[in-house]
């Protein structure tokens, strides 16, 4: 696997724990100040932060309907599966089949000579 491909993942995988941290802390705490100054969201922005940085880089090295393209895929890969091993959801048969044509896309895309 290239190099730009790990870092995609990694950068998405990322984003997505923060957009669980904040899923978990957020509803508990409310959209208010002091849920701004929390330790949670010094992580969550960190985290963000780290995973931006990924992000720039990527738009460095790769086209940009290609980048985004497996930005999107990879997001919506592991935000399926990550909602299902560790949130506990359980979508329909319909919205897997979508998620595997999601794989099918990062795979063609990710791995097709320029």
């Amino acid at each position: 696997m290239n190099v730009p491909i790990l870092i995609i993942i990694g950068s998405q995988l990322l984003f997505t724990s923060g957009d669980l941290l904040a899923r978990h802390y957020m509803p508990q705490q409310g959209f208010k100040l002091a849920t701004f100054l929390s330790w949670w969201f010094l992580v969550y922005m960190t985290v963000s932060t780290i995973a931006t940085f990924g992000q720039l880089f990527i738009f460095t090295q790769m086209e940009l309907g290609r980048t985004m393209t497996l930005f999107g895929a990879s997001g919506l890969i592991l935000a399926n599966v990550l909602g299902l091993l560790i949130l506990k959801e359980q979508l329909s048969l319909s919205v897997y089949f979508g998620v595997l044509l999601a794989v099918i896309a990062f795979l063609v895309v990710g791995f097709s000579k320029t």
